[in-house]
């Protein structure tokens, strides 16, 4: 007997904000599987506006609640049963994030979570990404945002480390990120991986998700550092509007991509990695999974 039932996962990033409708499907004695339905992305950069005011903007607030509106109708069109709103580096830095939150609810009904770096990588660790890691490597998943970065040390499909910084493209960008962030990331990836050899990298996000696509490698092949390397001189070799005209960035993506490159790069060699894996999956993956084994009771 098979049933189907659909979730909703709301992302508010501080380069975006996306909504995940998937589908999940129950198979008598069998686990459940999690299949993508639809995934709206919409480039409202909270970041822009927090690192440097530490406030959301009126017109940030007002694109929100449009875009909650939104996505409401669209969870309701697609008969999605439950859904779960997670807000991250942006709103949890934002003095008036609460009481944005709070607005939003009053005017639209969808609640939003303001999560940690560490809850977000605990969700992140929800996602499928146990059936793509193997038992003899140890790996750094590295998930870049636009405020923040999430770093987690699995050995033996256990978690050994895990910490965020605030490490992040938009920040990147808008140049607030000093070079004792820089440092500290260096040194916690090399004390965590020191000890571990055969290190790949994992890397989800928007970015590394676009920079495969563009590689033309077929799923499930890793990009290697030689690759990366190029590719980052690549990207550097174009402005800001040809890498929009020329290699087909949107322009939300067009900046970022650069910075984002650069930190991938850098986890890479501090933790001596060769390749990195791809799997596309990332926060509003783990947001599903998490929602469902909570409704579900499943430990």
């Amino acid at each position: 007997m098979i049933q189907f039932k659909k979730y909703g996962a709301i992302d508010i990033g501080s380069n975006a904000i996306r909504l995940l409708v998937a589908n999940v499907i129950e198979i008598e004695g069998r686990e459940p599987l999690f299949r993508k339905s639809s995934l709206v992305r919409v480039p409202i950069r909270l970041g822009a506006d927090v690192f440097k005011t530490k406030r959301i903007s009126e017109e940030n607030i007002v694109r929100m609640t449009e875009t909650m509106e939104a996505f409401k109708l669209l969870m309701r069109s697609h008969k999605v049963v439950d859904y779960k709103a997670c807000a991250t580096s942006a709103m949890r830095e934002a003095e008036n994030g609460e009481d944005v939150v709070t607005q939003i609810l009053k005017k639209t009904g969808v609640k939003i979570n303001i999560i940690d770096g560490n809850d977000e990588a605990a969700i992140i660790a929800n996602t499928d990404l146990q059936s793509l890691i193997s038992s003899d490597r140890s790996y750094l998943y590295v998930d870049v945002g636009g405020g923040s970065t999430e770093f987690t040390l699995y050995s033996n499909k256990e978690v050994v480390a895990s910490k965020s910084f605030k490490l992040g493209t938009v920040r990147l960008l808008e140049g607030l990120v000093g070079h004792t962030v820089w440092e500290d990331v260096e040194t916690w990836i090399k004390e965590v991986t020191k000890g571990h050899t055969k290190i790949d990298l994992i890397g989800s996000g928007g970015n590394i998700n676009k920079i495969f696509k563009l590689s033309g490698k077929k799923d499930g092949k890793p990009l290697t550092y030689f690759y990366m390397v190029s590719f980052y001189e690549f990207l550097q070799s174009y402005n800001y509007e040809e890498r929009i005209t020329e290699l087909g960035l949107n322009i939300d993506r067009a900046d970022v991509i650069i910075p984002a490159t650069r930190i991938y790069l850098s986890a890479m060699k501090w933790s001596r990695s060769k390749n990195i894996h791809v799997p596309k999956i990332g926060l509003s993956d783990g947001i599903i999974k998490s929602l469902y084994n909570d409704k579900n009771q499943v430990v």
